[in-house]
């Protein structure tokens, strides 16, 4: 096959896994460890109160999740410039070698 119809279909497969949990799966919420951990620690000892707060609280859970994404985004660009970074050094110095 071609690589631009390889290239297709690998987009296509990639929408399909984005798109499928969000079609499929009815009446769930997305919780992170934060909301986990404070229901456990409710549990355990009701009467517990933080001693620590937030500096900078955000206004909305759509915020705090465009963080993460970014925090995400940026830490994958990092790998990805990095293994790359080492890919071409190793290329280009066995290209240099057998000059």
């Amino acid at each position: 096959m071609k690589k631009s119809v390889v290239a297709v279909l690998l987009l296509l497969l990639c929408a399909l896994i984005a798109v499928f949990p969000l079609v499929m799966v009815k009446n769930s919420e997305f919780g992170g460890a934060d909301g986990a951990a404070e229901e456990a620690v409710q549990k355990v000892d009701p009467d517990y109160e933080p001693w620590a707060e937030s500096i900078l609280e955000p206004p909305g859970g759509e915020t705090e999740s465009l963080l993460f994404c970014l925090q995400a985004g940026l830490g994958a660009g990092v790998l990805g410039f990095g293994f790359g970074w080492l890919a071409a050094r190793k290329k280009y110095r066995n290209d240099e070698a057998s000059q």
